[in-house]
């Protein structure tokens, strides 16, 4: 039965909620409901976020970042300003992870390095490699993402890197890159590759660190596995 958002107690409107208790308080529902402003005559603005969250039989608000903007669309009472706004919202959520860290910060570990890249890597639905380049005293100078491949692929050479590296003025380089389908177990592609970086690195002098693999909430290093 369809319940408009003006029959619900004052404690279940989004808006109300909001003002008493705050953004914290809201469910991932209650804060889509808000960014559409406005449901259909048929849904209230909390139907139709959850009609926008649903992943199967799931409501997961990892949808903003999966659904494509015509995905969206095709949902009745999403136009396209809707569209835009909700994954305005999934990339600025990205860009605030990302710049968390200080430009100059200094990783300790390849799980802090997976942590904050992995926003940023896990919804892609091609593979992306990143080398991210160090100074001598193991501080960020900055990353650059090398090659975009196809869903399970991506071509890379090391002289690609290393160009990257140098115009870094690097002394330490690290490589990231993402698998699509969220297993972050490395391939014998990735394995290849990696090997041919290394050597390269140690005749240029700029020695490879890890090499990390992002998956669906997890990763793996070439280093803490022993394949580095």
């Amino acid at each position: 039965m369809h319940i408009s958002i003006e029959e619900l107690p004052d404690v279940e409107r989004p808006y109300e909620k909001f003002i008493k208790y705050g953004a914290g308080a809201l469910t991932d529902t209650e804060l889509v409901a808000i960014l559409l402003q406005s449901g259909t005559k048929d849904h209230s603005s909390l139907e139709l976020a959850r009609r926008v969250l649903s992943v199967g039989e799931d409501i997961s608000v990892l949808a903003l970042y999966e659904k494509s903007l015509s995905d969206l669309m095709r949902l009745k009472g999403i136009g396209v300003v809707k569209a835009m706004r909700l994954k305005c919202v999934a990339e600025l959520s990205k860009r605030i992870h990302v710049t968390k860290k200080p430009e100059k910060s200094v990783f300790s570990s390849p799980k802090e390095i997976a942590d904050y890249y992995m926003e940023s890597l896990r919804h892609l639905y091609r593979e992306q490699l990143i080398a991210v380049f160090f100074d001598g005293g193991g501080r960020f100078l900055c990353d650059e993402v090398i090659s975009v491949g196809c869903v399970n692929h991506t071509l890379i050479s090391a002289r690609e890197v290393f160009i990257s590296a140098l115009k870094a003025q690097a002394v330490y380089l690290m490589l990231l890159h993402n698998h699509p389908s969220g297993n972050a177990t490395p391939s014998q592609d990735d394995i290849l590759m990696t090997e041919n970086i290394r050597a390269a690195g140690e005749m240029l002098h700029i020695p490879l660190l890890d090499h990390l693999i992002i998956g669906d909430r997890e990763y793996v290093s070439f280093k803490e596995s022993g394949l580095l």
